[in-house]
């Protein structure tokens, strides 16, 4: 699964970087800073960012979440411009969380149940680039585990006759940009709000 869209035909890049609250709406943690020593970062993109967000705060290991663009190439995008197709970029959750290897697979687990990793440029109803399914880690160790992930649950997948191969791309050190505050921690502002995550219904082994 590539991208189509190049550099050059982009949409041009914002100067202004867009604020969001400095508290998250559900723990009251700080969104930009004051996170615990030793803390590990990931950006994760399995869908419409509201539903996606929503799974990782409800984590134990999970310090605090929040939602974004990243990806492609447009700098400080608005979800206006992600809508048009022409910046590349993927609706994220970022997942400030404990730090270990342990934390991580179990973050891995929820992000490989809880979507459909093989449909390319689109989750269900949702279609376009901007809800392709991405894993961007920080670091060459959880990039090997985050690869050896995708193998693992292809093997779920094969095992089961499911019949499709997964479309994940996994790499490291793209930069996130946050989403407008409206969209943060969404659907705790909005309980009756749109929700699109669906699975396949298939245990990740951790």
């Amino acid at each position: 699964m590539f991208l189509e869209l190049t550099k050059d035909k982009a949409l041009p890049d914002r100067d202004i970087e867009i604020e969001v609250s400095q508290f998250h709406f559900v723990n009251n943690r700080e969104v930009k800073n004051n996170y615990p020593n030793g803390a590990e970062k990931i950006f994760l993109g399995l869908g419409c960012f509201w539903g996606a967000e929503r799974l990782f705060w409800q984590q134990s290991n999970v310090h605090v979440t929040s939602v974004g663009y990243g990806g492609g190439f447009t700098k400080n995008p608005t979800y206006q411009d992600l809508c048009s197709g022409q910046t590349g970029h993927a609706e994220l959750v970022q997942i400030v969380f404990d730090k270990g290897e342990d934390a991580f697979k179990q973050i891995l687990k929820v992000f490989w149940e809880n979507h459909d990793p093989t449909q390319g440029m689109r989750q269900g109803n949702d279609i376009g680039t901007q809800y392709r399914s991405c894993i961007y880690v920080q670091n060459e160790r959880f990039l090997k585990i985050a690869k050896s992930s995708l193998e693992s649950y292809q093997e779920v997948l094969n095992r089961n006759n499911f019949g499709a191969e997964i479309t994940t791309e996994i790499c490291i050190d793209k930069d996130f940009f946050y989403a407008e505050d409206y969209h943060q921690q969404y659907l705790a502002k909005n309980p009756e709000g749109y929700c699109g995550i669906k699975g396949t219904g298939l245990e990740f082994e951790v």
